[in-house]
């Protein structure tokens, strides 16, 4: 017994002040939020008619691109129809303005070529069918037709995307594959197939095309301008050269040629896919059309015979098309499943109604403001602890010594946690969460108090204090349990339904209770056993109680027995 408790002990030493050793050599430190470290707070509003689903979009969009450029918790509001975006650490009012802004318009670029993060081509699998025919294919790559589905406006077109595609928010890069051609007849359907599934070709060049894959000369760029040639980057990973958004006759093709009727459903024969109507007239179904036609012969602006799907600067589908002529509605099909297709129907819904935001305010948040909101929160949970020690080392004496070795382990691991998640997953730490660690040092001393009070019931009772400790303990965790899980309830139900400085306070809390499990059962509880285990406690009155052998009466340190 005493060797186990010896191990748990120092494996707990060892990991919490090995882990902060390490953490200060590797040059580790909590990341700080917008009110500690200063930064800049943008807010936008949304101009002219949108949709919900739009803003909901854009809060999206720009929490990915934010994202993607490393910015350390940064908070994203909804708040009403505003959007407020915190940006901790960034100083260039600008940059931050250009990091924010979306527009929520989607555009249709023909696909010269692209590339995954291993740079290969894509030359998709091309699976064509007659209308009005049930395609019979004979290639297991090469994805089949089914009717259309009552969704969809009338009768259309089959686009099959690319397989790994994916949410809005998580998009696979294009597989290598090797281009196929299967042309298929037979039974009824009302589709055409637009299909990316195949393997990339080994070479570097664009089926039908000559020049390098991605064109060198072509720029590579965050934002997106639809009347240049871009590298654009694919949704989760690779790139793909795409040709300005415009049709041979030189109109702007973007996303409201589509209805506002876009619907992930079941496809027959397909599984989950994407349903959408095109407008009537020239600048929906004709325009459409057009951009088909180009991608079918494999013209100079689509030479892969690809259509990209674009919002805010990233392709979030890129299907090939294999037939020229779409009546009324298109069918997205793939490996979709329920909610990359959800994503992909929100995204061509905003394509038919973009959201345009404009700036309404730019503050800065001062750095130094930032620092002395840290400094008098440092100052004031020093005094708050100290003044907790204090009483509790007046009140339990020698067992109020263990308190303060209990919080040193307990605040040795709560910094080499947070400073790993700072670097490796961007938390932050803001005041809310300073004041989340201060209050769980509440928590953490009630664990204390609980223990130490059953400890000296057990000591009245007439048992020794090495029996006491040990029945003292087992009592007590079931109340220190009980009341931490009550406190992690508390603090996910907190994070999980709350944005921004509340969710801070609710995860440090959280973590800071699960730390007090921790150091509740690996320290304190050892600590405890082999402290009663000495002479030296057995013969004074650490706590005020002087403990006497089992079957007699305790007093009070000091008194006349």
């Amino acid at each position: 017994m005493r060797r186990r408790l010896i191990v748990q002990l120092v494996a707990l030493l060892v990991l919490a002040f090995g882990g902060l050793l390490a953490t200060v050599v590797a040059g580790n430190t909590p990341a700080l939020g917008l009110d500690l470290q200063g930064g800049i707070s943008v807010t936008q509003q949304p101009v002219g008619e949108f949709e919900p689903e739009t803003l909901d979009l854009a809060v999206e969009r720009i929490r990915d691109r934010v994202d993607s450029l490393g910015v350390a918790e940064p908070e994203i509001i909804r708040q009403g129809d505003a959007i407020v975006v915190n940006l901790p650490g960034v100083k260039n009012q600008q940059e931050a303005i250009e990091l924010v802004q979306v527009t929520g318009q989607v555009y249709l670029r023909p696909v010269q070529g692209c590339v995954d993060e291993g740079v290969q081509d894509d030359s998709s699998t091309t699976s064509t069918t007659t209308p009005g025919s049930t395609p019979a294919s004979t290639d297991a790559t090469a994805t089949t037709a089914a009717p259309a589905t009552t969704a969809a406006p009338g009768p259309g077109r089959r686009v099959n995307s690319t397989p790994e595609t994916t949410a809005v928010t998580e998009t696979t890069a294009v597989t290598e594959t090797t281009a196929v051609t299967d042309t298929t007849t037979g039974g009824t359907t009302a589709g055409t197939t637009i299909d990316t599934t195949g393997d990339a070709t080994p070479d570097s060049t664009v089926p039908g095309s000559e020049p390098p894959l991605l064109d060198t000369t072509a720029s590579t760029v965050a934002q997106s301008d639809p009347t240049s040639q871009q590298i654009l980057p694919l949704q989760g990973g690779g790139q793909c050269l795409v040709s300005p958004a415009v049709t041979p006759t030189g109109r702007e093709a973007t996303g409201a040629v589509f209805e506002n009727d876009a619907a992930a459903q079941i496809i027959q024969g397909e599984g989950w896919g994407v349903v959408v109507g095109l407008r009537n007239g020239f600048d929906g179904e004709d325009l459409w059309n057009e951009l088909a036609r180009e991608c079918v012969s494999r013209g100079s602006s689509c030479p892969s015979g690809r259509l990209a799907i674009e919002l805010d600067g990233l392709i979030v589908s890129a299907p090939s098309v294999n037939d020229a002529d779409f009546n009324r509605s298109v069918q997205i099909t793939g490996s979709f499943d329920e909610d990359s297709a959800r994503d992909l129907a929100r995204v061509l819904k905003s394509g038919s109604l973009p959201v345009r935001m404009e700036t309404q305010s730019v503050q800065n948040v001062s750095p130094t403001l930032g620092e002395d909101s840290l400094d008098a929160a440092i100052i004031a949970g020093v005094i708050g602890v100290a003044l907790v020690l204090l009483l509790l080392v007046l009140y339990y004496r020698t067992l109020g010594l263990v308190v303060v070795g209990g919080l040193a382990v307990s605040f040795s691991i709560l910094y080499a946690v947070i400073s790993l998640l700072s670097r490796t997953q961007g938390l932050a730490l803001s005041l809310a969460g300073v004041a989340g660690i201060i209050v769980s040092v509440g928590v953490t001393v009630d664990s204390y108090v609980v223990y130490f009070e059953r400890l000296k019931d057990e000591v009245r009772a007439g048992r020794t204090l090495r029996n006491s400790a040990q029945r003292g303990f087992t009592g007590a965790w079931r109340t220190i349990l009980i009341a931490d899980i009550v406190s992690l309830i508390g603090a996910f139900t907190l994070w999980w339904l709350t944005v921004g400085s509340v969710r801070n306070f609710a995860f440090f809390l959280g973590l800071s209770t699960l730390v007090d499990l921790i150091v509740s059962y690996f320290f304190t509880r050892p600590v405890v056993l082999l402290l009663a285990r000495t002479d030296w406690m057995a013969r004074r009155g650490v706590m005020g109680i002087r403990p006497v052998a089992a079957g007699t009466a305790a007093t009070p340190a000091g008194s006349a027995s």
